[in-house]
This record gives C-alpha cells, structure tokens and sequence, in this order.
C-alpha cells in the first residue's frame, strides 16, 4: 500500500489575513511541498489538472519533472491529467518524457475533469466527455504500446504509422488510474483493462463512493483480471490534524467554510460522513482504517492537505505530524489489508 498526498493547485487567500500568494509563490510552494512529502516518508506526490481560476495547475507534467529533479524516492503522479480535452499523443508523450526524467517514479491518474467551461475551450464538447475519454484513452494506450500506430476515430485527425516520442522507460508505460466521482462507464473502463479505480472521497458519502468501487470490483473479476478482491483501488481524503482535535476544528473551520466549494457545507456532517478528517493523529488513523469497509483493501491512499490557502508553513506541519504519527500505524494495519 501507498500513501502520498494530492493538492489542487488553488490561490485562495488565506482565511485569516486575507492575503492570497501570487501564481510564482503559489508554484514555487508547491514544489517545496512535495519535496517536504518526500522528506516526511510519503510515498506518493499528486496535482491535478486545471485550466480555470484560481487554480495555476495547468501543466502537471512541468510541475512533476521539477519535483523530479529535487527528489529521488516518492512517486509523482498526477489527480488527474483530463483525457477528454488533452490530446492522447501530447499526454503520451508529455508523461513518457517525465518517466525518463524521474527514472521511472511517474504513474498518471486520468479523468473527465469537473469544469465543464474547459471542454470549449479545448475545441470539444462537453455532451461527449465518455465517448471522448473512452476513445482518447484507447489510443494512449496504444501509443505507448506499440512503435507504428494507424489510428482513426471520432475526435481527432487519423494516424498513419505514427510513432510517439520518446518511447515509455524500458518499454514499460506508466501505471494508469482512472478518476472518477459519479461515472460508472469509467469504472467500467477501469475495469476493462485492469488499471487502477480511484475515488477522491472528498465531498460525498463514503457510502456513494462505494456504489462505485463495487461496480469496478465486480467487472475487474468480470474481465478476467482476477477476483474481485484483486482489484486495484485507491482512495482520497481531506486531512488537517493538530495533536489535540479540538485545535484542530477550531483552526481549519475558517478555511472550509472560506472555500466556495464547500458553500453551504456543514463542518462537522463533512467529518461525520465524507472522507475529510479534522482532528487528532488517532482520529486520522480510526478515519483511514475505515476504509476497507466501504472500499475494501485499498492500494493508495490519497491525503488532500494543500488547498483553501493553507500557508506552507501549516501544510509543512501537517505532513510531520502525519509522517511521525499516522503513516507507520497505517502501514502497520493496512499493509496487508
């Protein structure tokens, strides 16, 4: 099992002064970020792709290869890369290059995004967002497989004897997850060529989650990739801890009600019932050892601890309090769960 942690890319201003980074302080944090994940015994650095305000995370793979260059362990990924809107043969090679620069650290998580203004802005359509994905993603595929690719589909200009450049590190493409939060045709996919199923577990029930991950389990088995236990699932979660809980609540509730994508969210249902933690070390543990229930055995989890304009400073202590106190009892009682 894997665990890493996932940011967003937002600039919000901080809750308590009201002062925003700039987009260069904002980049430049988060790579000391990911450096600091590294640095505290996470497994795994993720950002996910936007293209619209207030988020500056609009080229992942730039982002990943300078993290690349100041780390040598953790695996760098991405939550998520959108395979509707980027062309297959730039995410093939875009991420084949990245997996020479890190030597070979790179997986990529792919999705349909949740802004439905980037599909025009892309020249696509937002009507089509599973066609695209399922055809898009069939063509990476074979990009990254095969050296000659004729290719003809729906959404893009044909391929004759195309070959993608550079070709994946030692002829072996990077791992694929699929993201999604409300699409049972990309579990499907998923699920059809024994990638991994990711589910954020951020605004939802666990319980909605679940629908989902039973749907992939059941068709991994379906498509001969193994039993359904076998599958390859991760899972998100929000996280912001203290060592005392009640420090922990009053601390982060200016930045989750601050944030517009909790507007009319209630802190503590959000605790009670979705994957987000606010709280101890041991309640982040009880949290997290409840996944199985829903998700079952689980191969990556996810900690969302960058966003809403948290400073550095208090994304930097969380990773230590979570590293020192979470991570090894984690390892410890899901290891093999």
């Amino acid at each position: 099992m894997e665990i890493g942690i996932f940011g967003v890319g937002d600039v919000h201003p901080d809750a308590n002064t009201g002062q925003a980074p700039t987009e260069f302080e904002r980049i430049h944090a988060i790579t000391r970020i990911a450096t600091h994940a590294e640095d505290a015994g996470f497994d795994v650095y993720a950002i996910g792709e936007h293209h619209n305000p207030p988020f500056i995370s609009s080229a992942g793979s730039t982002l990943l290869a300078y993290i690349a260059a100041r780390t040598e362990r953790i695996t760098l990924s991405t939550s998520t890369t959108l395979i509707t809107t980027n062309d297959p043969v730039k995410i093939a090679e875009d991420f084949a290059t990245l997996q020479h620069l890190a030597n070979g650290r790179v997986d990529i998580m792919l999705g349909r995004g949740n802004t439905p203004e980037v599909y025009p802005w892309f020249g696509q359509d937002l009507h089509q967002g599973i066609p695209l994905a399922v055809e898009n993603y069939a063509l990476l595929r074979r990009l990254w497989r095969e050296e000659n690719v004729d290719w003809s589909g729906r959404f893009r200009t044909p391929l004759r004897g195309f070959t993608a450049m550079p070709r994946p590190l030692n002829g072996t493409p990077p791992f694929v997850w699929h993201g999604s939060i409300r699409s049972p045709e990309i579990a499907e996919q998923a699920a059809v060529y024994g990638d991994g199923f990711f589910v954020n577990n951020l605004f939802m029930t666990m319980e909605y989650f679940q629908q989902y991950v039973n749907l992939y389990r059941e068709r991994y088995a379906h498509h001969g990739h193994g039993r359904p236990e076998d599958a390859i699932v991760g899972a998100g979660g929000g996280v912001f801890v203290r060592p005392n809980s009640q420090d922990a609540l009053t601390e982060y509730a200016p930045y989750f009600y601050g944030n517009p994508i909790h507007q009319g969210a209630d802190l503590a249902h959000a605790v009670a019932h979705t994957g987000l933690t606010v709280g101890s070390p041991q309640q982040v543990i009880d949290k997290v050892l409840r996944f199985p229930k829903y998700f079952g055995r689980t191969s990556r989890i996810l900690f969302g601890v960058d966003f809403a304009g948290l400073p550095e400073k208090t994304v930097r202590e969380q990773l230590d309090l979570l590293g020192e106190q979470v991570l090894p009892v984690l390892r410890r009682e899901l290891g093999d769960a």
